[in-house]
Protein backbone atom coordinates (compact mmCIF):
# COMPACT_ATOMS: atom_id res chain seq x y z
CA UNK A 1 0.00 0.00 0.00
CA UNK A 2 1.53 3.33 -0.91
CA UNK A 3 2.80 6.00 2.05
CA UNK A 4 1.19 9.18 2.79
CA UNK A 5 2.87 12.19 2.13
CA UNK A 6 1.35 16.00 1.83
CA UNK A 7 2.38 17.99 -1.62
CA UNK A 8 2.06 21.87 -1.25
CA UNK A 9 2.44 23.40 -4.90
CA UNK A 10 2.01 26.11 -6.55
CA UNK A 11 3.03 29.27 -8.88
CA UNK A 12 5.67 31.01 -7.84
CA UNK A 13 5.40 34.15 -5.10
CA UNK A 14 1.86 32.23 -3.90
CA UNK A 15 3.35 31.61 -0.31
CA UNK A 16 4.31 27.71 -0.31
CA UNK A 17 7.27 28.67 2.21
CA UNK A 18 5.54 30.08 4.85
CA UNK A 19 2.49 27.16 4.92
CA UNK A 20 5.21 24.63 4.32
CA UNK A 21 7.24 25.66 7.66
CA UNK A 22 4.20 25.68 9.77
CA UNK A 23 2.89 22.82 8.39
CA UNK A 24 6.11 20.86 9.06
CA UNK A 25 6.12 22.08 12.66
CA UNK A 26 2.51 21.30 13.31
CA UNK A 27 2.89 17.59 11.31
CA UNK A 28 6.10 16.51 12.68
CA UNK A 29 7.03 16.93 9.20
CA UNK A 30 10.35 17.55 6.96
CA UNK A 31 10.41 19.15 3.86
CA UNK A 32 11.37 18.51 0.45
CA UNK A 33 11.72 20.76 -2.26
CA UNK A 34 10.04 20.16 -5.41
CA UNK A 35 11.95 23.54 -7.15
CA UNK A 36 13.84 22.22 -10.47
CA UNK A 37 16.23 24.91 -9.69
CA UNK A 38 16.73 25.02 -5.82
CA UNK A 39 19.08 21.63 -6.34
CA UNK A 40 21.87 23.54 -7.54
CA UNK A 41 24.70 24.57 -5.21
CA UNK A 42 25.63 28.27 -5.62
CA UNK A 43 21.93 29.07 -7.18
CA UNK A 44 20.76 30.79 -3.91
CA UNK A 45 19.17 34.43 -4.90
CA UNK A 46 17.37 34.00 -8.04
CA UNK A 47 16.07 30.45 -7.13
CA UNK A 48 14.49 32.16 -3.85
CA UNK A 49 16.17 29.90 -1.50
CA UNK A 50 15.26 29.91 2.24
CA UNK A 51 18.34 30.71 4.02
CA UNK A 52 19.35 27.87 6.85
CA UNK A 53 18.52 30.32 9.50
CA UNK A 54 15.50 30.79 8.30
CA UNK A 55 14.15 27.27 8.39
CA UNK A 56 13.55 26.92 11.97
CA UNK A 57 15.08 23.87 12.25
CA UNK A 58 13.14 21.90 10.27
CA UNK A 59 15.37 19.54 7.71
CA UNK A 60 15.14 20.37 4.18
CA UNK A 61 15.84 17.85 1.14
CA UNK A 62 17.25 18.01 -2.03
CA UNK A 63 18.66 21.87 -2.07
CA UNK A 64 21.69 22.05 -2.78
CA UNK A 65 22.21 18.56 -4.40
CA UNK A 66 24.02 19.11 -7.95
CA UNK A 67 26.36 21.53 -9.34
CA UNK A 68 25.35 23.95 -12.07
CA UNK A 69 27.52 22.13 -14.53
CA UNK A 70 25.70 19.20 -14.05
CA UNK A 71 22.28 18.48 -16.39
CA UNK A 72 20.11 17.54 -13.36
CA UNK A 73 17.08 15.39 -14.75
CA UNK A 74 13.82 14.86 -13.82
CA UNK A 75 14.66 11.13 -13.15
CA UNK A 76 17.81 11.96 -10.67
CA UNK A 77 14.87 13.90 -9.05
CA UNK A 78 12.72 10.85 -8.45
CA UNK A 79 15.74 8.77 -7.42
CA UNK A 80 17.02 11.10 -5.04
CA UNK A 81 13.44 12.30 -4.07
CA UNK A 82 12.65 8.89 -3.16
CA UNK A 83 15.41 8.40 -0.93
CA UNK A 84 14.58 11.58 1.21
CA UNK A 85 10.68 10.50 1.51
CA UNK A 86 11.74 6.46 2.61
CA UNK A 87 13.71 8.14 5.00
CA UNK A 88 11.52 10.11 6.72
CA UNK A 89 8.87 7.86 6.63
CA UNK A 90 10.90 5.53 8.13
CA UNK A 91 11.60 8.05 11.31
CA UNK A 92 8.04 8.11 11.68
CA UNK A 93 7.94 11.61 10.03
CA UNK A 94 5.95 13.31 7.34
CA UNK A 95 7.18 13.65 3.85
CA UNK A 96 5.83 17.79 2.53
CA UNK A 97 6.83 17.96 -1.06
CA UNK A 98 7.03 21.70 -1.73
CA UNK A 99 7.55 23.37 -5.03
CA UNK A 100 6.71 24.96 -7.85
CA UNK A 101 7.92 22.05 -10.32
CA UNK A 102 4.74 20.04 -11.49
CA UNK A 103 6.85 17.57 -13.14
CA UNK A 104 8.84 16.98 -10.69
CA UNK A 105 5.91 16.14 -8.14
CA UNK A 106 3.85 14.22 -10.49
CA UNK A 107 6.81 12.39 -11.37
CA UNK A 108 8.01 11.46 -7.58
CA UNK A 109 4.76 10.55 -7.17
CA UNK A 110 3.13 8.35 -10.19
CA UNK A 111 5.55 5.60 -9.70
CA UNK A 112 6.67 4.77 -13.42
CA UNK A 113 10.38 4.42 -14.08
CA UNK A 114 12.10 7.13 -16.39
CA UNK A 115 13.29 6.10 -20.43
CA UNK A 116 16.32 8.62 -19.22
CA UNK A 117 16.57 6.80 -15.95
CA UNK A 118 19.53 5.32 -18.14
CA UNK A 119 20.39 7.78 -20.36
CA UNK A 120 22.74 7.22 -23.04
CA UNK A 121 24.95 9.97 -23.71
CA UNK A 122 26.59 8.67 -26.64
CA UNK A 123 23.44 7.53 -28.45
CA UNK A 124 21.85 11.17 -27.63
CA UNK A 125 24.81 12.99 -28.93
CA UNK A 126 24.47 11.04 -31.85
CA UNK A 127 20.35 11.47 -32.84
CA UNK A 128 21.59 15.62 -32.04
CA UNK A 129 23.98 15.10 -34.49
CA UNK A 130 21.82 13.70 -37.05
CA UNK A 131 19.09 16.27 -36.14
CA UNK A 132 22.28 19.02 -37.21
CA UNK A 133 22.26 17.64 -40.62
CA UNK A 134 19.04 16.08 -41.23
CA UNK A 135 16.98 19.35 -40.32
CA UNK A 136 14.04 19.96 -37.73
CA UNK A 137 11.51 18.67 -40.68
CA UNK A 138 13.23 15.34 -41.70
CA UNK A 139 13.90 14.24 -38.37
CA UNK A 140 9.85 14.75 -37.25
CA UNK A 141 9.41 12.64 -40.42
CA UNK A 142 11.79 10.10 -39.02
CA UNK A 143 9.72 9.87 -35.99
CA UNK A 144 6.30 9.37 -37.53
CA UNK A 145 7.34 6.51 -39.17
CA UNK A 146 7.60 4.53 -36.06
CA UNK A 147 5.68 6.74 -33.64
CA UNK A 148 3.42 8.83 -35.39
CA UNK A 149 0.97 9.87 -32.54
CA UNK A 150 3.85 11.76 -30.48
CA UNK A 151 5.15 12.98 -33.90
CA UNK A 152 1.79 14.65 -34.27
CA UNK A 153 1.94 16.29 -30.77
CA UNK A 154 5.44 17.81 -31.64
CA UNK A 155 6.20 21.09 -34.09
CA UNK A 156 9.43 20.72 -35.59
CA UNK A 157 10.93 23.23 -33.63
CA UNK A 158 10.49 21.06 -30.78
CA UNK A 159 14.04 19.62 -30.84
CA UNK A 160 14.48 18.67 -27.30
CA UNK A 161 11.12 16.41 -27.61
CA UNK A 162 11.61 14.52 -31.12
CA UNK A 163 15.63 13.70 -30.25
CA UNK A 164 14.18 12.22 -27.09
CA UNK A 165 11.62 10.34 -28.19
CA UNK A 166 13.99 8.80 -30.89
CA UNK A 167 16.10 8.48 -28.81
CA UNK A 168 13.32 6.06 -26.34
CA UNK A 169 12.78 4.00 -29.22
CA UNK A 170 16.27 3.49 -30.23
CA UNK A 171 17.37 2.41 -27.05
CA UNK A 172 14.26 0.40 -25.62
CA UNK A 173 12.66 -0.43 -28.96
CA UNK A 174 8.99 0.77 -27.51
CA UNK A 175 8.07 4.59 -28.55
CA UNK A 176 7.46 7.35 -26.24
CA UNK A 177 4.08 6.85 -26.91
CA UNK A 178 3.55 3.16 -25.70
CA UNK A 179 6.35 3.87 -23.09
CA UNK A 180 3.71 6.79 -21.35
CA UNK A 181 0.62 4.35 -21.49
CA UNK A 182 2.87 1.55 -19.98
CA UNK A 183 3.48 4.29 -17.20
CA UNK A 184 0.27 4.97 -16.59
CA UNK A 185 -0.85 1.47 -15.18
CA UNK A 186 1.86 1.78 -12.49
CA UNK A 187 0.47 2.30 -9.05
CA UNK A 188 1.13 5.37 -7.54
CA UNK A 189 4.38 5.10 -5.54
CA UNK A 190 3.32 7.34 -2.12
CA UNK A 191 -0.46 8.28 -1.66
CA UNK A 192 -0.88 12.07 -1.06
CA UNK A 193 -2.68 14.76 0.02
CA UNK A 194 -1.97 17.14 -2.71
CA UNK A 195 -2.05 20.93 -1.82
CA UNK A 196 -2.39 24.26 -4.83
CA UNK A 197 -1.88 27.03 -3.03
CA UNK A 198 -2.79 30.25 -5.34
CA UNK A 199 -4.68 33.82 -5.30
CA UNK A 200 -7.97 34.20 -6.97
CA UNK A 201 -6.93 37.75 -7.80
CA UNK A 202 -4.19 37.23 -10.35
CA UNK A 203 -3.00 41.05 -10.84
CA UNK A 204 -2.20 40.23 -6.77
CA UNK A 205 -0.45 37.11 -7.66
CA UNK A 206 1.99 39.26 -10.35
CA UNK A 207 2.73 41.98 -7.99
CA UNK A 208 4.02 39.97 -5.66
CA UNK A 209 5.81 37.74 -8.78
CA UNK A 210 7.37 41.58 -9.65
CA UNK A 211 8.34 42.36 -5.32
CA UNK A 212 9.84 39.18 -5.35
CA UNK A 213 12.06 39.79 -8.27
CA UNK A 214 12.77 43.47 -6.68
CA UNK A 215 13.89 41.71 -3.75
CA UNK A 216 16.26 39.54 -5.68
CA UNK A 217 18.02 42.44 -7.35
CA UNK A 218 18.09 43.98 -4.29
CA UNK A 219 19.78 40.92 -2.73
CA UNK A 220 22.57 40.69 -5.40
CA UNK A 221 21.36 38.63 -8.19
CA UNK A 222 23.67 40.22 -10.86
CA UNK A 223 26.44 39.86 -8.09
CA UNK A 224 25.52 35.58 -7.50
CA UNK A 225 25.34 35.36 -11.44
CA UNK A 226 28.61 37.31 -12.33
CA UNK A 227 30.37 35.31 -9.86
CA UNK A 228 28.61 31.23 -11.55
CA UNK A 229 30.07 32.96 -15.11
CA UNK A 230 33.52 34.01 -13.38
CA UNK A 231 33.38 29.85 -11.88
CA UNK A 232 33.10 28.81 -15.99
CA UNK A 233 29.31 27.79 -15.98
CA UNK A 234 28.69 28.66 -19.10
CA UNK A 235 25.35 30.11 -20.41
CA UNK A 236 24.53 27.29 -22.20
CA UNK A 237 24.21 24.65 -18.80
CA UNK A 238 20.38 23.96 -17.90
CA UNK A 239 21.16 25.75 -14.70
CA UNK A 240 21.61 29.03 -16.49
CA UNK A 241 18.39 28.45 -18.44
CA UNK A 242 16.44 29.62 -15.27
CA UNK A 243 14.45 32.69 -15.43
CA UNK A 244 16.50 35.21 -13.82
CA UNK A 245 19.83 33.55 -14.01
CA UNK A 246 19.52 33.92 -18.37
CA UNK A 247 18.60 37.20 -18.01
CA UNK A 248 21.14 38.42 -15.49
CA UNK A 249 23.87 36.52 -17.85
CA UNK A 250 22.58 38.59 -21.10
CA UNK A 251 22.82 41.99 -19.33
CA UNK A 252 26.50 41.01 -17.62
CA UNK A 253 27.26 40.20 -21.26
CA UNK A 254 26.32 43.63 -22.53
CA UNK A 255 23.21 41.77 -24.82
CA UNK A 256 20.97 43.84 -22.68
CA UNK A 257 20.76 46.60 -20.62
CA UNK A 258 20.39 45.62 -16.33
CA UNK A 259 16.93 47.54 -16.26
CA UNK A 260 15.45 45.26 -19.42
CA UNK A 261 16.63 42.44 -17.87
CA UNK A 262 14.74 43.07 -14.92
CA UNK A 263 11.98 43.42 -17.30
CA UNK A 264 11.94 41.12 -18.49
CA UNK A 265 12.49 38.56 -15.62
CA UNK A 266 9.07 39.98 -14.06
CA UNK A 267 7.23 39.50 -17.62
CA UNK A 268 9.59 35.95 -17.73
CA UNK A 269 7.92 35.22 -14.01
CA UNK A 270 4.82 35.73 -14.54
CA UNK A 271 4.59 33.84 -17.66
CA UNK A 272 6.20 30.52 -15.75
CA UNK A 273 3.29 31.19 -12.99
CA UNK A 274 0.68 30.83 -15.86
CA UNK A 275 2.00 27.60 -17.15
CA UNK A 276 2.02 26.31 -13.63
CA UNK A 277 -0.95 27.31 -12.94
CA UNK A 278 -2.21 25.18 -16.48
CA UNK A 279 -0.37 22.23 -15.03
CA UNK A 280 -1.89 22.22 -11.26
CA UNK A 281 -5.23 22.43 -13.08
CA UNK A 282 -4.60 18.65 -14.37
CA UNK A 283 -4.37 17.65 -11.23
CA UNK A 284 -8.72 16.39 -10.22
CA UNK A 285 -7.19 15.10 -6.82
CA UNK A 286 -5.88 18.80 -5.69
CA UNK A 287 -7.51 20.96 -2.36
CA UNK A 288 -7.07 24.67 -4.02
CA UNK A 289 -6.29 27.23 -1.42
CA UNK A 290 -6.93 30.53 -2.46
CA UNK A 291 -5.06 32.98 -0.46
CA UNK A 292 -7.29 35.81 -1.11
CA UNK A 293 -9.89 34.17 -0.36
CA UNK A 294 -12.25 36.34 2.22
CA UNK A 295 -14.78 33.54 2.63
CA UNK A 296 -12.80 30.32 3.30
CA UNK A 297 -10.79 29.26 6.39
CA UNK A 298 -7.12 30.38 6.81
CA UNK A 299 -4.78 28.50 4.24
CA UNK A 300 -3.42 26.93 7.02
CA UNK A 301 -6.73 25.65 8.50
CA UNK A 302 -8.32 24.58 5.01
CA UNK A 303 -4.89 22.60 4.44
CA UNK A 304 -4.90 20.81 8.16
CA UNK A 305 -8.73 19.58 7.54
CA UNK A 306 -7.82 18.45 4.16
CA UNK A 307 -4.94 16.91 5.30
CA UNK A 308 -6.84 14.98 8.18
CA UNK A 309 -9.93 14.04 5.69
CA UNK A 310 -7.27 12.13 3.05
CA UNK A 311 -5.67 10.15 5.52
CA UNK A 312 -7.44 9.91 8.85
CA UNK A 313 -11.28 9.78 7.05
Amino acid sequence: MSENVIVLAGPTASGKTALSLTLAEKLNGEIISADSMQVYRGMDIGTAKLPVADRRGIPHHMIDVASPAQNYSVASYVEEADRCCQDILSRGRVPIITGGTGLYIDSLLAGRDFADADEDDTLRADIEAEFDVAGADQMLQRLAEFDPERASKLAAGDRRRIVRAIEIYRRTGITATRHDELSRTVPPRYNSAYIVLSWQDREALYSRINARVDKMIQGGLFDEVSLLLSEGICTTCTSMQAIGYKEAAAALQGEISRDEAVELIKLRSRHYAKRQLTWFRRREDALWIFCDDPCSPSPLESALNFIHSKFDG
